[in-house]
């Protein structure tokens, strides 16, 4: 039976990831690119592969020395053969993890040169190429993590393969770590070049952004594919493996009543959401005169209809056709949309909370951030009340089906159904830096006007599914978090937390402290870098004679020497600090201080990530609706404080948000891998 499940599982994976070579190839085949095209090109692919060097070499490092402490740990306290199942699986999750970065940055970097040529041609032709590009890493990544899991359930497996999924939690550990470090290094990275950029070139020097001009904008380029691409893929890819690997936990209890497949059920959901994805990713194209943002929302519908139907008939044919599981499974696929569309209220320059902030622009920068806070602060609200409908509702239907632990995995239907699209999702994450990528690639190498607006289109769409995406990923955090505190609870034997013991309120206490100084550092770690940046930007101006009026080239390579230095040398504090402080409230306070700690640090980071993520995109749209010509346009007192709302909001959406929901996880995958060691 195991055999079957998994064979099953890996063919569809297999087969996933062949369609996606198909993708590739068919991305990377058309569309002759000028040879300044080329040239911009080759110098984003330079500074993306130069920092990936340099970012792995240090994780790895670090994936090492925590290696030899985990099995030095279970070693110590008897456990030999746990010492060797979780180190193994640990390496091989952030082995996995750092080639899921890897394989994000390395479409994205080609796709972007292959849509800025495309756009000579038309929209459709731009549009496919740029989310290809996006779903070739979006389905790579998941069936990745899918074929790691089940190789390892495969070779651990025993004679009683309910023992098996406690082996594994080191995966998601090893993932979570590496994806920690991804998206904040690649957050400090992007940030840090987009604001050096947008301050000196768009406020001192009056001149477009992706100028040429700009000494910063090749870093700013080289952001978006080392962020949003490389370190979106890992936290993607971390995202569904801890989540799976937590519901084949809670699944054991399942075992008695439906066998091996209880157990497997997340992956084989996993590997028919691939198959609803493949269909959906294939379905996008842009009808005449229509926008680019409705062609992908009809692909994202065709998705999770597909979703549905498949995860029924997984549910038919493993699940004995409990339709009660079913339900709960469909609530997380129904939640995940909820939280993609109240993200898009959000944020859209449409909808009133960003046409409020783009109103309070024209009274200056002051207002512009007051407003924009307050619009961060007020969606926490919706996707409170969500989340908290999925769990409760999710739970209730899980205890109707009168097993044993029904209700917690009830809570693990609703996480499946929630990550059931995840491909889907990462491939319009993907599709927003190749997007705006192409359209710097454009305006760089002065192609003519017809192009940029082509990619312009491309880029307010792809503006919007990295708001929607974040959104999206808060929400799986959210289910993900609380279902590996269960897992947590279940392995460490907590029927209850008291927070009325002293001891445990400290616990819960550290949980948010350390929620808040961790964003603390990652937007410091922006701010510092961003005064190098510019200055170096300033220096540019000054020293290079004709830089402005475009006699003399940019030190292109500095800018992205200094961005990379920055990112590398302030990634380190904050990932450590969340390990660190997860250690010391389980051995020193105790698995109950250390279960409080999970909580509370999940509640607040969820609601802290949801304010950074929802105020900077709103920031940001606001900006882009100005500059489209409406309250004075570019260069009016609007746009100008306008881009100091954007700043502002920079390191908040896709530094230190993104960073904290990949936090929140760690947490819970390192304490459910240490749960031994705090009892």
């Amino acid at each position: 039976m195991a055999l079957e499940l998994l064979g099953l599982v890996a063919l569809i994976s297999i087969a996933c990831m062949a369609f996606a070579g198909l993708l590739a190839q068919g991305v990377l085949s058309k569309g002759k690119a000028s040879k300044e095209m080329e040239e911009i090109a080759h110098s984003i692919q330079e500074g993306a592969n130069a920092f990936l060097k340099r970012q792995y070499t240090t994780i790895g490092i670090i994936a090492v020395i925590i290696a030899v402490i985990l099995y030095a740990g279970y070693s110590f306290i008897g456990k030999p053969d746990t010492a060797f199942t979780t180190t193994t699986s640990f390496l091989l999750g952030a082995f996995c993890s750092a080639l899921a970065g890897y394989i994000g940055m390395w479409i994205a970097v080609r796709a972007n040169l292959k849509t800025a040529s495309n756009a000579k041609t038309d929209l459709n032709s731009a549009l496919k190429t740029a989310f290809r590009g996006g779903a070739v890493s979006g389905l790579t990544i998941m069936a990745l993590s899918l074929l790691g899991i089940a190789f390892l359930f495969y070779v651990f497996n025993t004679n009683n393969p309910a023992d098996t999924p406690i082996k594994l939690v080191g995966f998601g550990f090893g993932a979570s770590l590496v994806a920690l470090f991804a998206q904040l290094g690649g957050g400090i990275y992007t940030k840090a070049a987009d604001v050096g950029a947008d301050l000196v070139g768009k406020l001192e020097a009056n001149i477009p952004e992706d100028d040429p001009r700009n000494p910063a904008v090749i870093a700013d380029l080289v952001g978006d594919n080392v962020g949003d691409c490389a370190g979106r893929g890992a936290d993607v890819f971390e995202s569904t493996s801890a989540e799976n690997i937590a519901a084949m936990v809670l699944g054991v209890a399942l075992y008695p009543a439906f066998g091996l497949a209880g157990i497997l059920f997340p992956l084989i959901v996993g590997a028919f959401g691939l198959i609803a994805s493949m269909i959906g990713i294939a379905s996008v194209k842009a009808r005449p005169n229509e926008k680019p943002m409705k062609a992908l929302t009809r692909g994202y519908w065709i998705t999770s209809i597909l979703v549905a139907v498949l995860l029924y008939v997984a549910v038919y044919l493993y699940l004995q056709n409990n339709l009660f599981l079913f339900l709960a499974g469909l609530l997380g696929l129904m939640a995940s949309m909820a939280m993609v569309y109240i993200t898009l209220y959000y944020t859209e320059s449409q909808y009133r909370p960003v046409q409020e902030i783009v109103k309070a622009s024209e009274t200056g920068p002051g207002t512009t951030v007051i407003a924009g806070l307050a619009v961060g602060l007020e969606t926490t609200a919706l996707p409170a009340l969500v989340l908290g409908s999925v769990l409760l509702a999710s739970y209730w239907l899980g205890t109707l089906t009168g097993i044993e632990h029904g209700g917690l995995y009830g809570l693990a239907m609703a996480t499946i159904g929630m990550l059931s699209t995840a491909a889907y999702i990462l491939a319009m994450d993907t599709f927003g830096p190749i997007a705006d990528n192409a359209g710097g690639i454009v305006e760089m190498s002065k192609a003519p006007e017809s192009m940029r607006k082509i990619t312009d289109q491309l880029d307010a769409a792809g503006n919007t599914t990295k708001a929607l995406t974040k959104g999206y990923a808060v929400g799986s955090a959210g289910l993900a978090a609380f279902l590996l505190f269960s897992a947590y609870a279940v392995e460490a034997g907590l029927q209850t937390i008291d927070l009325a013991k002293v001891h445990v309120f400290v616990g819960a206490l550290m949980g948010a402290m350390l929620v808040f100084l961790f964003s603390a550092f990652a937007m410091r770690a922006v701010g510092k870098a961003a005064q190098v940046i510019v200055q170096e930007v300033r220096t540019q101006f000054k020293d290079i004679k004709g830089i402005l009026h475009g006699k003399a080239k940019p030190d292109y390579a500095r800018a992205v020497d200094i961005s990379t230095q920055a990112a590398l040398k302030e990634m380190t504090t904050p990932s450590l600090l969340v390990i660190a402080l997860t250690l010391a409230v389980g051995i020193l306070l105790g698995a109950e201080a250390a279960g409080a700690f999970i909580m509370v640090t999940t509640i607040t980071g969820i609601m802290l990530a949801l304010t950074l993520n929802n105020a900077g995109g709103a920031w940001d749209n606001a900006k882009k609706y100005i500059e489209t010509g409406a309250h004075g346009g570019k260069g009016s007192i609007a746009h100008k404080a306008a881009v100091i709302g954007d700043t502002v909001g920079d390191p908040a959406k896709d530094t230190a948000g993104p960073s904290l929901h990949v936090a929140i996880k760690l947490v819970g995958t390192l304490s459910l891998v240490l749960a031994p060691l705090f009892l």
